[in-house]
């Protein structure tokens, strides 16, 4: 990627930015003002539906993207092309009205047509029972019948409670370890390894028994509902316990099917990245990494090249989520990334100004593919012009690079941007970093 000094153009304000940037991606996604998240992704294909037409499905998902049992209905959505609306619950402060509605009170719902229908497996079927563009269960009986065998009986196959209990590295219906010398916590968890694996060498009979790299041979509702698991155990399992399914020689149709399910394109709309997978697992369920030093991220293989086309619509994605978000993220980043502890309320207003400064950059440097190197001297973001009297040169860069750091660990995927695009993000600040020291 060229590099260019940050003053040898103005620097584009916001609005002009998040123009270009919008007219050259794919991306579907709605502003929340004042909301959390303050955007959120939509349907690809709400453009299909006529003037004043309303979406027959109204999908109720968290508001973060995290659920599993979520992205099981958004990804048929998608790979159905069914044109959708979503109303976002907050799972930490349900709406009375949201739980007076689903007996469970869990997410996903959905309304098709008016008719609320709740549990990941029964909204699969329903949308496949009405929709019947893109069939995603096989036409043959027999198949059929297999697939749906397969779908029903997926919560008590034991392959998602053995993989958890492994991550967790003790049983389910214990809370703490059962062991407490070293060597029977290692005994413990190789039994639960070993219970785990062979889970696995089930699956691996199961993804042979129809030619190609999908369970029913196509892609079907039985890929669907095993995604959501072995994708977060693919990112989990490095971190946590040292363990990989990716080019492990004992599951070889396992990995190919990984690949082909990260090859559809619906699918890259809705995944989760591999930091936020982990980031869950850490923060949330507590579980540690086996490594403390390292971080969270997992290299996953690349799986298929990328045109060019692709790249840019990423980077773009990336650049008109963050424009449509700046004054969000630039709180956000006062706020929690500790620059507000060692900021007075006098120099407040510059500290700001510099990280807007920064960040336009940033959304910059991802719409035109160049880097700015940054100067020795501070900049204002309002003239963009170098300003000898305001502040330290050095302090500007370091609030540049505390900025940049923070909002490349702080990207949640799919909830504020899609994986591809949160790439796009942290390859390009990683660039911009590099260039400050």
């Amino acid at each position: 990627m060229k590099t260019e000094t940050s003053q040898q153009k103005s620097l584009p304000n916001w609005e002009e930015l998040l123009q270009v940037a919008q007219q050259n991606t794919t991306a579907k996604w709605i502003s929340r003002p004042g909301q959390t998240p303050a955007t959120a992704t939509i349907s690809s294909y709400l453009h299909r539906l006529s003037p004043g037409e309303k979406p027959s499905v109204l999908l109720y998902r968290d508001t973060h993207g995290w659920c599993p049992f979520c992205e099981r209905v958004w990804f048929a959505l998608e790979e159905k092309q069914i044109p959708f609306e979503t109303e976002l619950i907050d799972l930490s402060n349900k709406p009375q009205w949201y739980k007076d509605m689903v007996p469970t009170a869990l997410v996903p719902a959905v309304k098709i047509e008016g008719e609320l229908v709740y549990e990941s497996k029964d909204i699969l079927l329903a949308l496949e029972k009405k929709f019947d563009s893109f069939p995603l269960l096989p036409i043959a009986s027999q198949e059929r019948s297999v697939a749906l065998d397969i779908i029903e009986n997926f919560d008590s196959n034991g392959l998602v409670k053995s993989g958890y209990e492994f991550l967790r590295g003790k049983p389910f219906d214990s809370e703490k370890s059962t062991e407490t010398i070293p060597e029977q916590i290692a005994e413990q968890l190789l039994n639960l390894q070993t219970t785990f694996e062979t889970k696995l060498d089930q699956l691996e009979v199961a993804l042979g028994q129809y030619p190609g790299a999908y369970f029913m041979g196509e892609f079907s509702l039985v890929d669907i509902m095993y995604t959501p698991a072995l994708r977060r155990f693919a990112a989990n399992l490095p971190v946590f316990r040292g363990y990989s399914l990716y080019n492990n020689g004992r599951f070889p149709r396992l990995n190919q099917w990984l690949t082909a399910i990260n090859k559809r394109s619906a699918y890259q709309r809705v995944k989760p990245s591999p930091r936020t997978n982990n980031l869950i697992m850490h923060k949330l369920f507590g579980v540690q990494p086996i490594d403390h030093s390292k971080s969270l991220s997992v290299t996953q293989p690349q799986v298929h090249a990328e045109v060019e086309s692709d790249k840019q619509d990423y980077a773009m994605e990336a650049a008109a989520r963050l424009s449509s978000n700046y004054q969000t993220v630039i709180a956000d980043i006062i706020k929690n990334s500790g620059i507000k502890k060692w900021v007075s309320k006098e120099t407040l207003p510059s500290i700001e100004s510099a990280i807007d400064g920064h960040l336009r950059r940033l959304v910059h440097c991802l719409i035109e593919g160049s880097i700015p190197l940054f100067s020795d001297k501070p900049v204002d973001s309002k003239t963009d012009q170098q300003n000898e009297e305001k502040g330290e040169p050095a302090a500007d860069a370091a609030v540049g690079a505390i900025a940049l750091a923070f909002l490349r660990n702080r990207v949640c995927v799919p909830r504020d941007m899609s994986a591809g695009a949160a790439v796009a993000l942290e390859t390009t600040i990683d660039e911009m970093l590099s260039s400050i020291y």
